[in-house]
């Protein structure tokens, strides 16, 4: 009840203001599914993140995330548009209606699940450590890994285990860039998700001279939307219809995810 309160409270101070937004859609409306609706586009926030959301030859975005987006924009009636997003602000660019939601390999981590409504878990994932293979040999445990300098991603779960840890980091704008990072020598490692990993390095991959050894956690991806939405209810069904008819699962053997879905 006080969460309402001080809802209605903020945007009555945002109306006198002339600010857009109130409740958990925009311009007055209640309902999330309806202000997306009637704006006709769900937008959609995310990194370059392979095999989730990264871009084909044409500049368009692909990927086991991207194309259940769309999916899932084709279901409400609406376009879906993606807007590339820095991960460390993407609190910041829901509640302020620059992005409808955040659908891109998403930790459902405390943080995440306090300030945004999350859809239940669809993914199963791990943080991984990830070195060159000439020196992987040395980094088998965790004990091993204190004298290393990882890069990781601004505000990701990767982040926060180096952290939870006490190992030295640098914070970089996507996980893309830790792997740029750790093939340029200017960091030693990085911490990144273990699909990505699965997907991004190794034999016949633009890293294929890096490699994952030590797995930091276990972990689940959930899609999230404003605190309060009714959209997160509607794509839990959307999934569970998905798996159902089969299509989540055939959109994830296109890119190989298929052994870590959760079953809806």
């Amino acid at each position: 009840m006080k969460r309402r309160v001080v809802s209605v409270l903020l945007c009555t101070v945002l109306a006198v203001s002339m600010m857009a937004g109130c409740g958990s859609g925009s311009g007055g409306s209640d309902s999330d599914m309806e202000y997306v609706k009637d704006k006709g586009t769900l937008i959609v926030g995310i990194t370059n993140f392979e095999p989730m959301d990264y871009q084909d030859e044409n500049g368009e975005w692909i990927g086991f995330d991207a194309d259940m987006a769309r999916a899932f924009g084709e279901s409400l009636g609406v376009d879906v548009e993606f807007v590339e997003i820095d991960w460390d602000n993407k609190i910041m660019e829901l509640d302020s209606n620059t992005i409808d939601c955040v659908w891109n390999g998403m930790t459902l981590t405390e943080d995440v699940t306090s300030a945004m409504e999350c859809t239940d878990a669809y993914l199963q994932n791990a943080q991984v450590v990830v070195v060159p293979q000439d020196v992987a040999d040395q980094y088998q445990d965790e004990e091993s890994l204190g004298d290393l300098t990882f890069a990781v991603e601004a505000g990701s779960a990767g982040e926060d285990e180096v952290e939870a840890r006490d190992l030295a980091f640098n914070s970089v704008t996507a996980q893309a860039d830790a792997l740029m990072e750790v093939e340029a020598g200017t960091s030693d490692a990085a911490v990144i998700d273990l699909l990505m990993a699965a997907a991004m390095i190794g034999e016949g991959t633009s890293y294929s001279n890096l490699t994952y050894t030590v797995s930091l956690n276990s972990e689940e991806y959930g899609v999230g939307f404003r605190k309060g939405s009714d959209l997160a209810e509607e794509l839990n069904k959307f999934f569970a219809e998905s798996y159902e008819d089969g299509s989540i699962q055939k959109c994830a053997e296109t890119y190989g995810v298929q052994a870590a879905l959760i079953e809806q």
